[in-house]
């Protein structure tokens, strides 16, 4: 069935569904940018980015970059040739539509001082932490002795040592990677920096396509490598660069699918990097004339020095089809979904990689959606699949008033956003663990296709409640941070935002801490855990979205740190830089006696801000 074309009312509709909620617009300044940016893009840009040509960014994935990234895709960038018809001051109206950003309210663009030629020189003695994302192979976020001096005890002895300001930015949330004696973070603007660790001074940056939400992952190098890090962008690019000069090696773009998004950090082992596909497709689906869904989740196999991309394992086996129409005549497609936002956990003995799926877009619902999902590392092939939650397909048109692209199922939307975890226990069993938004968490063995070792419940759930980005490990003991953001009919129950510890063994609970509401009326101020959260010894660290970060010992969850991060900073360009709400895939990263933590969450009613702090233990104030 032939596309139609979209009217521009409804193109409004979904351009503001997110910054307008976060930036300050009069109506006069709303009316200007939707009216004229509207026009605009309905008669130069919709053809391509209305979801009909292969690798064009759809408008859901356009209207969460900021401003500056789409000015600058229009100016110098990949939609140079497109646009050079706009005057720039058409191109400023399209950039702010798009966006609800204003370019005039953008983030001065300064940076810190260039290091030192000392200062900038790369350690190559200093090799990649293996803990957080990406070289962990089990997700376990356990720093341990060797990586970082600190214990629990130590944290009320960090002082703030630096604050790097994002430029152009509302939001930070790539997790830092430490290699080489350099802190790597990406950025909102599109930007991946290289910082010395000690001092924050810069040491250089690489500009992206798009906003860079994964983590960073540095591959470990030998006496005659150079080191090579990796990330992927919002537009669904997975690069490779020199770790040591930001040089560009390889760039690729694994689905040509235009709702392709790359929200966690790959996965390196051995020379190859496994890359977790998700989409936005889910939200383009608000759009009654958008046919729903053809997106299939999975992950991508790289050669990391060739940057050849050897195959991908598919979370959905059979090809998306036509399966009938929706109230407005447009066709419904499927089997579609099941992405995968979590960073895969490598299992080498059994040459499986384990992922968690999300919801299906389209109905009907099939068997991999919600699942724990065992592929194999040598061709992608599902060796076997854990589904804990059957029927879940849903997408944003279940949020409009009309529902037309709903699916029947509508919902509840209980994706496994976390990364499964490997765990270890101390009789020597391997047990996997997966968190859910229902808030549910399961102990899954590896060894008897996935079966259920133990589940727990633990908290009510909800579209960004239950275990949202990341759980952690340490000895017996699992972590789990829990969100409980969203309520209502759909999510019954009472919330139990806070932290969970459980014996990973047999998913007991030794206690629990509740996240106390601070929040005082603050606009987009919650109180639950949902950013990943980082153990080390004697006990475990954790974000939340009411921007504090806390400390909480191992015995009984006594909350023995505190920090605010929901205020104002000096950074080291000079300029001040706002924290906000904890949360995605960022966690705390430890590295000697320094701690690295982002703070910004400015997206889905989210306390924005454009922040890395790295603090320093007090060798003053320690005895």
């Amino acid at each position: 069935m032939k596309r139609k074309s979209i009217p521009a009312a409804s193109v409004v509709l979904l351009a503001l569904t997110v910054f307008f909620a976060a930036k300050s617009f009069s109506a006069q300044e709303s009316k200007e940018i939707t009216d004229n940016g509207a026009q605009l893009f309905q008669a130069h840009c919709l053809t391509c980015h209305g979801g009909t040509v292969s690798k064009a960014p759809q408008i859901s994935l356009l209207q969460i970059m900021s401003a500056s990234s789409v000015l600058r895709a229009m100016d110098s960038g990949v939609m140079q040739e497109q646009s050079n018809k706009l005057s720039a001051v058409q191109k400023q109206q399209v950039a702010e539509f798009l966006t609800g950003q204003k370019l005039s309210d953008v983030t001065e663009l300064a940076l810190p001082a260039m290091c030192s030629a000392a200062d900038k020189t790369f350690d190559r003695t200093a090799l990649p932490k293996s803990e957080g994302w990406g070289v962990d192979l089990g997700n376990k976020r356990n720093f341990g002795s060797a990586q970082t001096q600190l214990t629990i005890d130590d944290m009320p002895e960090l002082k703030l040592k630096w604050a790097f300001a994002y430029p152009d930015a509302v939001r930070a949330r790539s997790q830092p990677a430490i290699a080489g004696g350099s802190v790597f973070v990406g950025s909102q603007n599109g930007s991946v920096y290289a910082l010395n660790a000690e001092s924050g001074c810069l040491r250089w940056q690489f500009s992206t396509v798009a906003e860079v939400r994964t983590g960073i992952v540095v591959a470990p190098w030998q006496s005659d490598q150079r080191p090579m890090l990796f990330f992927g962008d919002l537009v669904g690019n997975v690069y490779a660069l020199d770790a040591s000069t930001g040089e560009l090696l390889w760039r690729d773009r694994p689905d040509p699918h235009p709702s392709l998004t790359l929200t966690a950090a790959p996965a390196y082992y051995d020379g190859r990097l496994y890359v977790p596909l998700s989409a936005l497709e889910v939200t383009a689906a608000a759009d009654p004339l958008y046919a729903c869904c053809t997106f299939r989740g999975g992950v991508a196999v790289y050669d990391t020095l060739s940057g050849e991309k050897l195959w991908i394992g598919r979370t959905i086996d059979e090809p998306a089809k036509v399966v009938g129409q929706n109230s407005a005549g447009t066709d419904r497609i499927a089997p579609s979904g099941a992405p995968i936002w979590n960073t895969p956990a490598l299992d080498i003995k059994r040459k499986v990689m384990y992922v968690g799926t999300g919801t299906n877009y389209s109905s009907p619902a099939n068997d991999t959606s919600d699942a724990i999902l065992a592929l194999s590392m040598e061709d992608g092939h599902i060796v076997w699949q854990q589904q804990v939650t059957t029927g879940d397909a849903w997408n944003m048109g279940c949020e409009t008033k009309e529902k037309v692209n709903c699916p029947p199922e509508n919902g509840p939307d209980y994706d496994i956003g976390a990364a499964i975890i490997i765990a270890t226990n101390k009789h020597g069993r391997d047990i996997l663990i997966a968190g859910q938004k229902s808030g549910d968490v399961y102990g899954i063995d590896p060894d008897k296709d996935g079966a259920k070792l133990w589940h727990q419940k633990l908290g009510r759930g909800g579209i960004q409640g239950g275990v949202h980005f990341g759980m952690a490990v340490n000895g017996d003991t699992l972590y789990v941070p829990m969100s409980d953001f969203d309520g209502g009919p759909r999510w019954p129950g009472i919330a139990r935002p806070g932290m969970f510890a459980l014996d990973i063994s047999t998913g007991k609970q030794k206690w629990y801490t509740p996240a106390q509401d601070v929040c005082e009326g603050r606009e987009f101020c919650q109180p639950g855990l949902s950013a990943a959260s980082s153990a080390l010894p004697g006990g475990v660290l954790a974000g939340a979205m009411d921007g504090h970060i806390r400390a909480y010992k191992v015995g009984d969850g006594k909350v023995v740190w505190d920090f605010d991060t929901a205020t104002l900073f000096d950074t080291l360009s000079g300029t001040q830089a706002n924290g906000g709400s904890l949360g995605g895939g960022s966690g705390p990263v430890f590295n000697g006696d320094m701690l690295y933590l982002n703070s910004g969450y400015g997206i889905y009613f989210h306390m924005p801000g454009n922040v890395l702090l790295a603090f320093e233990r007090d060798r003053e104030g320690t005895k």
